[in-house]
């Protein structure tokens, strides 16, 4: 293999494959990014066996070859080469040495066999369709703060995405819960995704995708299927297995008949419920909303180290009512709302509480109450 690249490109490509390898690794090759290089492009592989990331870029490409060498050690002398500098990458199969050449610098790598590399099997997928990149990052963005992290509860450990029925037709819904705080993130229909069977996307999965969502011109190729999906973009293909469980009867703890209504300025609120969260204790960070007509005024009580309260001018008209969150619950909600004003609709202090952007319903939070 003989390939010059330019590091800019090179840097982007390797840095987006490397970032799925695991840090510590049982099994050395998984530590490794396979590098191919055929035609006028340069291809990256990374993998930790759940996930595989595959990232192209343009080369010049002297001699085909493939090799793997050390993921984070390859990226971290990319990063580390002059911005601009044409890289030479040669590696002679003999050897076992991948060869890095950039003006005065040069690197002389260990490598591993291209086929010990493992490479995961694609099969055949049940829906493929076609997802703006700004609709999909709307989706995981708004709901991926209510994962769980316990891994006793496998099956809450990532995000559901399925066709479900929405208020004005079917919708493609990703919806999150740890049993504290529920996210149910609807978006048009794609075309052609009727068929796809639902599946929960791992944390892990959800972060790495981010990263191919930040173009808002880009139009995601979708591929689902009963146990992978995949995401591609034509530089960058994410393939991830989803978790294998059933995702909760999320509808029964969303709250139909929550009739009492405070419309609050979103950001007013996230800042109000910051500021007196300040002198709560770490470990419950509760916050005591008491509501009176067009009046919310937070409160925290931490006998350890003071309390604190602020008022705040909001729309209800509807009988008082205490009621204690964690503030830690309310400010990742109230850091969703995009729109000017959310709305809370409560019932009994003892019930859920359910949370919109104004009057948008494509869009539903639901937050448990705590003791205070």
């Amino acid at each position: 293999m003989k390939v010059s690249i330019e590091r800019n490109a090179l840097l982007r490509a390797v840095a987006r494959a490397q970032s799925v390898v695991e840090r510590r690794n049982t099994i050395p090759i998984l530590s490794n990014v396979l590098i191919e290089a055929d035609g006028d492009e340069i291809q990256f592989r990374a993998t930790d066996l759940d996930i595989e990331v595959v990232d192209k870029a343009p080369a010049k490409v002297e001699r085909a070859g493939s090799t793997t060498v050390n993921a984070v050690l390859f990226h971290e002398i990319i990063r580390k080469l002059p911005d601009g500098a044409l890289v030479n990458l040669s590696e002679d199969g003999a050897s076992g040495r991948l060869d890095v050449h950039a003006g005065r610098s040069s690197f002389h790598l260990a490598t591993l066999p291209r086929q010990d590399f493992p490479v995961m099997q694609t099969g055949d997928y049940q829906a493929n369709f076609n997802a703006p990149a700004p609709v999909l990052r709307r989706l995981f963005d708004k709901s991926k703060f209510a994962i769980s992290t316990e891994e006793t509860r496998y099956y809450l450990n990532g995000v559901y995405m399925h066709v479900a029925e929405g208020e004005s037709g079917r919708v493609l819904r990703c919806v999150a819960t740890d049993g504290h705080r529920l996210a149910r993130i609807d978006a048009g229909l794609p075309e052609n995704a009727e068929t796809m069977p639902g599946v929960i996307v791992p944390r892990k999965a959800v972060g790495e995708l981010r990263k191919l969502l930040d173009d808002d011109e880009a139009e995601i190729a979708v591929s689902v299927s009963e146990t992978k999906i995949r995401f591609a973009t034509p530089d960058i293909t994410l393939t991830t297995k989803v978790i294998d469980g059933t995702f909760p009867d999320y509808h029964r703890v969303i709250p139909a008949n929550n009739t009492r209504k405070l419309e609050v300025d979103a950001s007013d609120f996230a800042h109000a419920v910051d500021r007196v969260a300040t002198v709560s204790s770490e470990r419950s960070r509760a916050v005591k909303l008491q509501i009176e007509e067009d009046k919310l005024t937070l409160s925290v009580k931490a006998p350890d180290s003071g309390n604190a309260e602020e008022e705040l001018v909001v729309a209800y008209g509807d009988e008082p009512l205490e009621i204690g969150f964690n503030a830690k619950y309310l400010l990742e909600i109230a850091g969703q709302v995009d729109r000017e004003n959310a709305v809370f609709l409560f019932n009994s202090p003892g019930d859920p509480t359910l949370v919109r952007e104004g009057s948008d319903t494509s869009a539903v939070y639901v937050v448990m109450p705590m003791r205070v």
